[in-house]
């Protein structure tokens, strides 16, 4: 399912126009990475939560010029689903 997909199928079931419903998700992914990106979690209640893991330094190898590089410690963005997500997707 696309974004265009989900604007859709929001626009159908609720009778506001695409266009808003479109700037709603936009507005809605911008906040979430800004909070990120300034290092705060977002938890939304049975859905799940955006957050963020640091990746711990290591060490990893150039296999083809035989040498060995350090991959500094670095943050990434993640989601992890709430229960009710989970179970109702396992179904």
């Amino acid at each position: 399912m696309t974004k265009a997909d989900i604007v859709n199928e929001i626009s159908k079931s609720t009778g506001i126009e695409k266009a808003a419903v479109l700037e709603t998700i936009e507005k809605f992914m911008q906040v979430v990475k800004e909070s990120l990106a300034e290092g705060e979690n977002v938890y939304l209640r049975g859905f799940g939560s955006f957050i963020v893991k640091t990746r711990s330094e290591k060490t990893a190898r150039n296999i083809s010029k035989n040498t060995t590089i350090i991959i500094p410690e670095h943050k990434i963005p993640a989601f992890k689903p709430a229960k009710v997500f989970m179970e109702e997707v396992k179904g």
